[in-house]
């Protein structure tokens, strides 16, 4: 018997040790999940709990005016800017900024760098956003999914950061590129990151679609009927992002029997998918600021 095999049933645990320990969501970005999910708030409700926050406003305005939205009219005012955007991207982007919040400073891990992971998730985010659109989901709805592609990986963070060496060795006990990363961690930890993105997602009472793109983009039909087809757009936006090979996030192995049965799911051929990859890497530069502010305020 082994380390691994000593220690698998207890890192379940510490973690979600680990997790219970980690801050609550702040009080300004409840209150705008709260409006936002009153089908009678207006964009002066929103304004007026958004204004409490001066950071906050000051990221919501900033980026408005930012290549990442392209508007080429300057906004001073935040219900404009509310009104432009629509609630819905408001609330993604303010829940967006704060779980990022809640990471910075976070250990690199020995196997891949920060900055590699955040590329390979701001891929995922644009590619799971272009493929929306490509399916026709209306405009105020596409941020979302670029939300939930950003930020589907978070359940590896917590596994890096509460066991380095374990997760390193989870990393490159790899069978080259022939088996996906999450059945490593199992295999060695007994629990993979869409279960501790699960854990996260409930902790901090995030929306059904976004807490089922942490725990099932590797599996989306272990989530409900409801939120497949969301699911199965941010999981196919993952295989997309391994196919281009941008970024790094421990993970290398291409599932093409997945990635036929997502195309299918979505709707999308190959054709389809070429003039997505010529957008992709133009995307992914306006993107690029919209993760530098999270990150850097």
């Amino acid at each position: 018997m082994n380390d691994f095999d000593i220690n698998r049933a207890s890192y379940f645990k510490k973690i979600q040790a680990y997790i219970t320990r980690m801050p609550s969501l702040s009080t300004t970005v409840v209150k705008v999940l709260q409006t936002c999910n009153d089908p009678k708030a207006s964009a002066n409700d929103l304004k007026r709990v958004i204004s409490l926050d001066p950071v906050l406003t000051g990221r919501v305005l900033k980026l408005i005016n930012s290549a990442y939205f392209s508007l080429g009219t300057p906004i001073a005012s935040l219900t404009r800017a509310i009104i432009m955007l629509g609630v819905n991207t408001v609330k993604n982007l303010a829940l967006s900024f704060a779980i990022l919040d809640n990471f910075k400073g976070q250990s690199a891990c020995r196997s891949f760098s920060s900055d590699e992971f955040w590329r390979h998730s701001l891929c995922v985010g644009v590619v799971a956003k272009l493929l929306a659109a490509l399916k026709g989901v209306p405009i105020p709805d596409l941020e979302a999914f670029f939300v939930a592609g950003l930020l589907h990986d978070l359940g590896k963070l917590p596994l890096y950061m509460q066991f380095p060496a374990e997760y390193y060795h989870v990393c490159e006990t790899l069978q080259g590129e022939q088996e996906a990363l999450y059945h490593n961690e199992a295999r060695y930890l007994g629990v993979d990151h869409g279960a501790v993105g699960s854990i996260i997602g409930k902790k901090w009472h995030l929306g059904s679609t976004l807490l089922e793109s942490l725990a099932y983009h590797h599996n989306p039909a272990e989530g409900s009927d409801k939120n497949r087809d969301f699911v199965c757009v941010v999981a196919l936006a993952n295989q997309l992002t391994l196919h281009l090979d941008i970024g790094n996030a421990g993970d290398h192995f291409i599932d093409q029997a997945a990635v036929a049965f997502l195309m299918a799911e979505v709707g999308v051929d190959w054709t389809m998918l070429d003039d997505l990859q010529e957008s992709a890497s133009g995307e992914i530069e306006r993107a690029k600021f919209f993760l530098e502010m999270a990150q850097n305020g």
